[in-house]
């Protein structure tokens, strides 16, 4: 079974985010804060990290950064969501593998997920 990091600042997302996937066989490792992105990346080893850009108290691009820069966990891929299309170049920038637009559509961030982790 698959494993994704699920990290959004909001509950009602993280709620049916987690509900989708696992319905699709996915195991799913929430989290609200995006401090312990890092921490849990290296802790549960994932097979892909969903995360939004804008999480409170700290910017998703630089959590993406970080991933990159850690050894153990720079060879996640990192799917970024934002409400902000402008911020589709800064979030690949960072080293996000992909980027979905929110509001998104539920099949497509479901391509997006099967099509990342079957790489």
């Amino acid at each position: 079974m698959k494993r994704i990091l699920l990290a959004d600042d909001d509950d009602g997302i993280i709620d049916a985010t987690r509900m989708m996937l696992e319905l699709e066989n996915y195991e799913v490792i929430p989290t609200l804060q995006g401090q312990r992105i890092l921490e849990l990346a290296q802790k549960e080893q994932p097979d892909l990290i969903v995360m939004d850009i804008w999480m409170s108290g700290i910017d998703g691009r630089d959590i993406c950064r970080m991933l990159k820069n850690t050894l153990q966990v720079q060879t996640i891929p990192v799917l970024m969501i934002s409400a902000s299309r402008e911020t589709r170049q800064s979030a690949l920038d960072a080293g996000a593998t992909d980027f979905i637009e929110k509001p998104f559509d539920i099949d497509s961030l479901l391509e997006k997920v099967g099509s990342l982790l079957s790489k």
